[in-house]
């Protein structure tokens, strides 16, 4: 661990909130209820950290991969004109995204209720109703902000090679196609909030097919930078691509800087602040192993994915250096496909923890139970499984 964390006495607050996560994190696995998703698009490519202004579009790739964004516009009340919203940008539409596509997933519905109030909501997201009602306050960010999201029009780009021949597909969409907000925030206490979202049915289809799999605590503990967020929604799914097919994965810092560091005009301070919010993502993904390769950062096949179940036992006090080891590969991996069809089925339960009681039952009699499609079997199995986890 680095010097900084070490003496609890010369902790910041906010060290010492990522060091409490930590804690927790190393030595309890993550809940259904602290299971969160995002869309493997938006890990891919991200949002803008910083506020881009008055330009007609924005965009940011990767690799074959483009996000374009395009503003929003709504009724100016004292002029009658059409104003453009702006752009989502910076950590609250980080934020929405996340607890949106964890409700889709959840819910298998495109309207989103958000909840019975509006500091109720707010906690939901790990923001606090209690900074005041300035220009900097969080209910004033998220007005805003959610303003800004589901006013946007966004689209994905990539081009296609089959064979000989070479292609572009693109999905246009709205983010919602209704909204119902109502907001006091002299009242955010009011029951009954009764504000929602319907997500448009394009978003919905793009958002819940093979959604990352995170882990919320973790999300809370790096909400203060969008950049620590982006990074560790990357590095969940670079583990789990890297331990699903057994190599490393590895990108150099021009590519990165691509797609997560647009902001940073010169690609050395970028690394500056990827390195120093990788200090804090290993505090919070215990399951993440990192190679030594230089000019970039290299994801090992050794990784576990961020939900998956961990057997840590810490007597007395957890510290940060009391950390069990990790529980061992499973022989018998599973498909990306069959963990989607699991996804699709239960939601937010954890494939691998039904994996781990599937390959117990198995390996109680082995000659009567070894099945000849693994897949298949499990699919079943996790029928019976899922009943008593709901």
């Amino acid at each position: 661990m680095q010097d900084d964390y070490k003496n609890p006495n010369q902790l910041t607050p906010a060290q010492r909130r990522l060091v409490d996560y930590s804690v927790t994190i190393f030595g309890e696995a993550a809940t259904s209820k602290e299971a969160a998703y995002m869309a493997r698009q938006l890990v891919q490519v991200t949002l803008p950290h910083r506020n881009p202004g008055n330009v007609p579009t924005w965009s940011r790739k990767n690799g074959n991969l483009t996000l374009r964004i395009q503003p929003g516009y709504k009724k100016d009340n004292s002029s009658g004109k059409d104003i453009c919203v702006g752009y989502p940008y910076g950590i609250i539409p980080r934020l929405l995204l996340f607890w949106i596509i964890t409700e889709a997933v959840r819910t298998k519905s495109r309207r989103i209720e958000l909840g019975h109030s509006l500091n109720g909501f707010m906690a939901e997201l790990g923001l606090n109703h209690e900074t005041g009602g300035g220009k900097r306050s969080d209910a004033k960010r998220l007005r805003e902000q959610m303003e800004r999201l589901f006013n946007a029009f966004i689209s994905f780009e990539g081009d296609i090679t089959r064979g000989i021949r070479t292609g572009n597909a693109r999905m246009n969409m709205a983010i919602t196609s209704q909204t119902m907000f109502w907001w006091n925030p002299a009242d955010p206490d009011q029951a009954a909030w009764g504000s929602w979202i319907e997500l448009s049915q394009e978003f919905y289809e793009a958002i819940t097919a093979a959604p990352v799999p995170i882990d919320m605590r973790a999300l809370l503990a790096l909400k203060k930078s969008p950049l620590a967020l982006d990074l560790y929604a990357w590095l969940v799914y670079e583990a789990f691509r890297s331990n699903q097919s057994g190599q490393a994965r590895f990108e150099s810092w021009e590519q990165l800087h691509s797609h997560l560091g647009g902001e940073y005009a010169e690609i050395r301070n970028f690394r500056l602040k990827v390195n120093a919010a990788l200090h804090k993502i290993e505090l919070v993904y215990p399951g993440l192993k990192l190679g030594e390769r230089q000019g970039g950062i290299e994801v090992l096949p050794e990784s576990l994915p961020a939900l998956q179940p961990r057997d840590m036992t810490i007597e007395g006090t957890a510290t940060l250096s009391q950390e069990a080891p990790p529980p061992q590969k499973p022989t018998r991996p599973l498909k990306p496909r069959t963990i989607e069809r699991f996804r699709a089925a239960w939601g937010r339960l954890d494939p691998y923890a039904c994996q781990a009681a599937f390959d117990a039952w198995i390996d109680e009699k082995p000659s009567e139970r070894e099945p000849k499609d693994y897949g298949a079997a499990f699919m079943g199995f996790a029928k019976k499984w899922a009943v008593g986890k709901l």
